[in-house]
């Protein structure tokens, strides 16, 4: 191939590489975005009703209202046999209502170890557990997110709050046959999500 054509042919190559559009890149200017899109950004499955908002809703709430403060945080431990914190202690007053988190059927309702308990049990294999707390169900019912289960007592130890709520979660047993203790707060979405508005050029 003679020296010219080959320059020639090179410099279409480059030519059309340099013109290509890029994926994800911004359309060019005087042209509109595809009809939903959001430049820069997927638009997620959930997203719908306001501009800019998600509007899938969590499935748990706090057990109680208002929102409580965290008393303790959640410390699992690395081996079973030492000392932590299986759950989180939420302040607040005794004869609070204590609302279910979440959808579930009533698994136990009564006394372990002199302490009042209820343990609800949600899909997906999880267990929820709230101590000391008089029971306003019975085993077998069925509850829904947002409706009472009991009141709270007082009496938790170590509780700086004139009562605390202390709330356990956990999954079916796995390894060895043990549960797995989770973090209850990693079960709530703890600030709504928001898509930020976008800003002409």
């Amino acid at each position: 191939m003679p020296p010219a054509t080959a320059r020639t042919l090179l410099f279409s190559v480059v030519m059309a590489l340099a013109t290509a559009p890029v994926a994800g890149a911004a359309p060019p200017p005087g042209t509109s975005p595809p009809t939903g899109a959001v430049p820069g950004a997927a638009a997620p499955a959930d997203a719908a009703a306001g501009p800019g908002m998600l509007t899938a809703e969590p499935r748990f709430d706090w057990p109680l209202r208002p929102r409580p403060t965290v008393a303790r945080r959640f410390d699992n431990p690395e081996h079973d046999w030492l000392p932590g914190h299986r759950g989180v202690d939420l302040g607040g007053a005794p004869g609070s209502p204590v609302l279910a988190p979440g959808d579930g059927i009533v698994v136990f309702a009564g006394t372990v170890a002199g302490k009042p308990v209820v343990s609800l049990r949600h899909e997906g294999g999880l267990r929820t557990t709230y101590e000391p707390v008089e029971a306003g169900v019975a085993a077998g019912a069925r509850v829904t997110r947002g409706s009472p289960i009991g009141t709270l007592a007082a009496g938790h130890e170590g509780c700086p709050a004139p009562a605390c709520l202390h709330w356990g979660a956990r999954r079916d047993p796995t390894i060895r046959n043990r549960p797995q203790y989770v973090d209850p707060l990693g079960l709530l979405r703890l600030a709504p999500l928001r898509l930020k508005p976008l800003v002409a050029p």
